[in-house]
């Protein structure tokens, strides 16, 4: 059992020997024998930060056995004042748990785009051939082939539950993890102590400036990833992660790069291109739609060969893969190919069905809502892309929340402006039904908007929900339809 004098004594402070059962920087979270850390929020340009020092009598009230915090304080039960409290935080927390990341090769992921993709496509190699391997991402968390779901929608949660995750991926017998690790995640000290055996840099845009400020401070926060890594991966096309590549323990991946695919086709049912590589040229199949997604392969096979995987391991893990949840997650590719995807946007929305257009045979069907209190021209923005670059929309719910759906439809449908080519079926279930009974031999359908979340908010309800399962009860449901 950890004690209070334990935590207290990395803080630099004396402390009773108390039990401690858990750290948190949440009020709401504090059970007895809790040590709550009081850390103020981060300052954007949208709201006011939280102060954590508010919320010390509530976490009294809940049982806390001791406060951290960065205000000079009196309190009824021990209290340390810390200049840095995230820091604090994260290295509380790794204490508590026993510091499993020593026990784990962790493989860490980052960039503004692709992460996700390429750290799903890690795991599973890993997984394919080292059972049982942890993997912590924006789509859940994998224990081997055990798939959990955290609340809240971060990428990298913070830092008490990295390191309770990291402790579960250890007493599960894994010796490897892949984390997805936000450019939040590195300022705001959420993976602070970790090293990794491999980290991999995808790219950088313009994003997350309210939290950065600028660009170069953007890149520098991403770039700590690597600083803390043994082997390097990183992409050869991108402006800002291009120069990196010729460091030293690195390996480069892209058009320029040490890895490249070549001899690439595109078919209904995915990939298939020659690695050209430091270890060799070897073929691979890559059940995934798009062009782009040879580049995040390329990736994560960079990352596999380091951590020890085999081309025979990698050939074969890559030709089983099951896709990413929720993103272009390719479901049947005949008679008529199935697609779930997470785009929301009428920017993401068209990027989707580009990316679809040139290997659908047949017509090209989107099932798509848009969410409630949200900036309302997000709704006009995808039906005028629904109409632009598909040949039918079924337009229906999706998180409408306090708002009326079929307002929401409505204004989707006008946006679209051809009564002939939509339909507007506010039950999602009865939507993808409806796509699903409806589809042709070679039609593509498009499930997008939902992706990997896992409920579904209705007026003031929320219940669970899971895209690509009530995509599959459809398929089970019904038989394609005639070309007639």
């Amino acid at each position: 059992m950890v004690t209070l004098r334990d935590l207290f004594a990395l803080l630099g402070r004396e402390a009773p020997t108390l039990p401690v059962r858990g750290v948190t920087h949440d009020s709401r979270l504090v059970e007895p024998g809790f040590v709550f850390v009081a850390i103020r929020g981060v300052p954007l340009q949208s709201r006011a930060p939280l102060d954590g020092h508010d919320f010390i009598p509530q976490a009294l009230e809940r049982g806390a056995v001791a406060v951290v915090g960065t205000k000079e304080l009196k309190l009824s039960v021990p209290y340390c004042k810390v200049s840095h409290d995230r820091a604090a935080l994260a290295d509380l927390a790794a204490a508590l748990w026993g510091y499993p990341a020593r026990q784990l090769e962790l493989a860490g992921v980052t960039g503004s785009k692709g992460k996700t993709t390429v750290a799903v496509l890690l795991h599973h190699l890993l997984q394919s051939a080292r059972s049982p391997v942890g993997r912590l991402s924006t789509v859940g968390v994998k224990i081997g082939a055990e798939e959990l779901f955290l609340p809240g929608h971060f990428t990298t949660p913070e830092a008490p539950q990295v390191q309770e995750v990291l402790r579960r991926f250890v007493e599960a017998g894994c010796r490897q993890a892949v984390l997805e690790v936000s450019s939040h995640a590195i300022a705001l000290e959420r993976v602070r102590g970790l090293e990794y055996a491999v980290g991999i840099f995808t790219n950088l845009f313009e994003d997350h400036l309210d939290l950065h400020g600028s660009m170069e401070n953007y890149f520098a926060e991403k770039k700590k990833l690597l600083e803390r890594s043994q082997w390097r991966v990183v992409n050869s096309d991108n402006g800002w992660t291009r120069h990196l590549a010729d460091g030293p323990s690195t390996w480069s991946y892209g058009l320029a790069g040490d890895w490249r695919a070549e001899k690439l086709t595109e078919g209904a049912g995915g990939l298939e291109f020659e690695v050209c590589s430091p270890i060799g040229s070897f073929a691979v199949q890559l059940p995934m739609v798009g062009r782009f997604n040879a580049e995040n392969a390329l990736a994560a096979l960079a990352a596999a060969a380091r951590m020890g995987l085999s081309v025979e391991e990698m050939q074969r893990g890559l030709a089983s893969f099951p896709g990413v949840p929720g993103r272009m997650q390719l479901l049947q590719a005949e008679p008529f190919r199935v697609i779930v995807d997470f785009a929301h946007t009428g920017d993401s929305l068209r990027a989707a069905l580009k990316t679809l257009r040139p290997t659908t045979r047949g017509r090209l069907v989107v099932v798509i809502g848009a969410a409630g209190n949200q900036d309302p021209s997000r709704r006009t923005g995808i039906g005028q892309v629904a109409a632009e670059l598909a040949d039918f929309a079924i337009f229906t719910e999706e998180d409408h929340r306090s708002e009326n759906l079929g307002a929401i439809l409505r204004t989707m449908a006008q946006a679209h402006g051809d009564p002939r080519r939509h339909v507007c079926i506010g039950d999602r279930r009865s939507a993808i039904r409806h796509a699903v009974e409806n589809a042709r031999s070679g039609d593509t359908l498009l499930f997008s908007g939902k992706g990997h979340e896992r409920t579904l908010e209705r007026g003031t309800e929320t219940i669970p929900w899971n895209e690509v399962e009530e995509v599959r009860a459809a398929l089970r449901g019904y038989r394609v339809q005639g070309d007639g």
